[in-house]
This record gives C-alpha cells, structure tokens and sequence, in this order.
C-alpha cells in the first residue's frame, strides 16, 4: 500500500492521536517502537480512509507547505471546527485557507464551495470566487458563495 511519509522530530504518535480525533473514518493502524519497548520509530495511521506514516527521524527534516492535508468540508461549521482544532496550541492561522498545526504540518481547510466554484464553466464567476478566498485567511462559505454568484456579501 503506498502512503505518504510525514517526518516529525518525536512526536509522531502525538501527532497521529490528535489528527485521527479530528477526522470521521480514521485510525492509528500500528506503532513501531525500537527496541520493541523503546520509543517511537514509526506510527501507521489512516485519515478519512487515506494512509500516512509518520516518522520520528528527529530534528534533520522538518515539515513544510510543500505537503499539506487538503480537507474539503460540507459547511461552515466543519471549517470552523477543524481551523479552530488545527490553529489551537500553537498553530498559525495562513492565508486563503491553510494553516499550519502544533506539529508543523499544513492544512488547507476548504469549503465545498471553492472547488466547485474554481472548476465551473462560468470563467467570470470562477474569478470572483478566487479573487473573495485571496481576501480571506480562514475560508468563508457565504462570502465564496456570495462573490461566485455575483452578490454583495
């Protein structure tokens, strides 16, 4: 089975803990410690059906914007309960809907709308939609939608 790899200094199963209480349908699948009842080398977990590793490799590597969890969510409510977990004890709130967690690792956190509106014939309505999410740090569903249909928000 492929997965992505996420390095982290030692925290791995910190931090797979916390992802898998934030997601439906996810799980920690195994932890390898070495030696066997030593500290953590590799923790297996699976978000939303989709499969990670992290990796304790220590200090070396760190975590950057150039791998982010992308989490489509259905409403307001949900963008608003993963930015305020995901931003919380730590984290850093980033523009047009990314935000970095506690542990490093980025997020773009996006309402249903902002896909739909991007991929829509409506080039002129796609714009507006785009232009509205470059104004904006934590996503707004009504704002997007408003701006994709050519209202005043």
């Amino acid at each position: 089975m492929v997965r992505t790899c996420l390095w982290y200094d030692d925290n791995a199963l910190e931090a797979a803990e916390f992802y898998v209480s934030l997601l439906p349908n996810s799980s920690i699948d195994s932890i390898v410690r070495t030696p066997p009842d030593g500290p953590v080398v590799v923790v297996e977990f699976t978000l939303d059906g989709t499969p990670y590793m992290g990796l304790n490799g220590g200090p070396r590597h760190k975590l950057s914007e150039a791998v982010s969890i992308s989490v489509p969510t259905p409403d307001q409510a949900e963008t608003d309960r993963l930015w305020e977990a995901l931003s919380a004890d730590g984290g850093e709130e980033i523009q047009c809907g990314w935000v970095r967690d506690r542990f490093g690792l980025y997020w773009q956190i996006v309402p249903e709308i902002m896909p739909r509106a991007l991929a829509s014939d409506d080039r002129e309505a796609a714009s507006r939609a785009f232009q509205a999410m470059l104004t904006m740090t934590k996503l707004d569903a009504a704002a997007l939608e408003a701006a994709f249909k050519g209202e005043n928000a």
